[in-house]
């Protein structure tokens, strides 16, 4: 179920903030944010449900088990658990020590399922439901996957052209790729090097029959992020 759902905002407006501000009453070092549900048209306008607790999401990740990015299938070749399996584990073997990055990773999808048709902001839905669970690294890596294809597309020719064909139409509703200004503010985000990290093994983790860990071999994992973020 959703709540209420505000109207999205433009840059300036309530609800988007500047993407340079500080952090916080006082603070001098501004944290660089690059606006994720304002550079997307109708990105934000539903809002998905907290999830409360790590019970609660793993009901919801098993749900993804035969969930698939698009209804008719002519998305990704694996279904989003095993999708988002194989990309927790690459994001796991190449930044061992970053387990919010491995959470994000895991998670990243679940706006398919819970928002289900909105390729545009289903990056968004995911980390509103798990934001006050998992803390605001976590849903905001989920949040940026979308934005760092934005980013690869206007700046790898290779990537781009390495682009599947449900990526390649789901771009333009995403916001299409990003203009000069766009990746120069993007290249100046706090996450940019892990929200780059999580999008190309997004891209990756599309491997039919690979095999991978069990989902309930991450629930430690899940746990320890879930206890850093109380």
């Amino acid at each position: 179920m959703l709540p209420d759902s505000p109207h999205s905002t433009g840059p300036g407006e309530p609800g988007c903030p500047d993407p340079l501000t500080p952090s916080g009453s006082g603070s001098s070092d501004p944290v660089r944010s690059f606006p994720v549900a304002c550079a997307i048209e109708g990105a934000g306008t539903a809002r998905s449900a907290p999830i409360d607790t790590v019970d609660d999401l793993f009901v919801l990740l098993e749900q993804c088990a035969d969930a698939w990015d698009t209804a008719d299938r002519t998305g990704d070749p694996v279904d989003i658990l095993d999708h988002d399996r194989q990309c927790a584990q690459l994001l796991r073997r190449d930044f061992p020590d970053d387990e919010q990055l491995q959470v994000a990773g895991l998670l990243h999808d679940i706006g398919h399922v819970l928002v289900p048709g909105d390729d545009a902001g289903h990056g968004t839905h995911g980390a509103q439901a798990v934001r006050g669970l998992l803390g605001a690294r976590v849903a905001r890596l989920m949040e940026l996957h979308v934005t760092a294809k934005r980013f690869l597309v206007a700046t790898d020719s290779r990537h781009a052209a390495a682009l599947s064909a449900s990526s390649r139409r789901t771009l333009i509703a995403q916001g299409g790729p990003m203009t000069p200004a766009e990746a120069e503010m993007f290249r100046l985000d706090t996450d940019f090097t892990a929200a780059l990290a999580l999008r190309k093994a997004d891209d990756a983790g599309k491997v039919v029959g690979l095999r991978v860990a069990p989902l309930q071999a991450w629930r430690p994992v899940v746990e320890r992020v879930a206890a850093r973020a109380r």
